[in-house]
């Protein structure tokens, strides 16, 4: 059983009729409710102390999920170098939706991730392009959601190590929508469904894909490398 810490700003649930309506108990507890079947699950959203994540959370915590949207700039610069830091160290990110303009996602690409976007109530395919890749199991050959925010290419984000989705909208629009990355002993997972306003966390195939993240992100188990200046472990002979 892993430490999983949801995390998410917790304002259009506060500020907005439609989306109290959608997830009445915030996106972070929609989404902790079907992860706390496998895992041991906490919440922390913007307005907590240090954001819910002070040091003692963030060195409990395997896998962190993050969703922000219109708040991305009152995070904390000093809690956003303490996410890194556990980053670097192992513990694995899953940067939902909007997150891709999140302070933590955009210093561990070092790019601006921009991207077009749309709201417009279209169809979005979901193609699984990587069949064999572990987020993938247990799903068909794509996912189909009815209504979603359309995110288009081009998307300033490095190469990913690997592309697990595709997403092809209404509109005509394509969009590498399940990225992979590694960042010192982290792994990082981008997935892209999960405007706020539609019921995509509800959906059974895209609960598969964050509860197949959250295994696939989970820290290795083994000790951290050693750097610096290093002994010999044989002798070595004088030239």
């Amino acid at each position: 059983m892993l430490n999983v810490t949801v995390w998410n700003e917790n304002r259009h649930e506060q500020q907005n009729e439609k989306v109290r309506s959608v997830y009445p108990n915030g996106i972070h507890g929609a989404i902790s409710n079907f992860l706390k079947e496998d895992h041991h699950v906490t919440t922390a959203t913007l307005d907590d102390p240090e954001h819910g994540l002070s040091e003692e959370v963030l060195n409990n915590t395997d896998v962190l999920l993050w969703w922000g949207h219109i708040a991305h700039e009152e995070v904390s610069d000093e809690i956003v170098e303490r996410i890194h830091n556990r980053v670097l160290d192992g513990m694995g990110l899953i940067v939902l939706h909007s997150a891709h303009f999140s302070k933590i996602f955009k210093k561990l690409m070092g790019t601006g991730c921009d991207l077009k976007w749309r709201e417009a109530d279209e169809k979005e395919r979901l193609w699984v392009v990587d069949p064999s890749h572990p987020i993938a199991d247990g799903l068909g050959e794509k996912i189909e959601l009815e209504k979603e925010e359309m995110y288009g290419e081009h998307f300033d984000i490095p190469a990913p190590d690997e592309l697990v989705f595709l997403s092809w909208f209404e509109g005509g629009e394509v969009f590498r929508s399940g990225c992979t990355y590694k960042r010192g002993q982290g792994k990082i997972f981008y997935f892209r469904p999960g405007h706020e306003t539609y019921p995509t966390y509800y959906n059974e195939e895209i609960q598969r894909v964050i509860q197949n993240a959250v295994v696939w992100s989970a820290p290795t188990k083994r000790p951290k490398p050693v750097y610096g200046n290093a002994k010999p472990l044989e002798a070595i002979t004088a030239k």
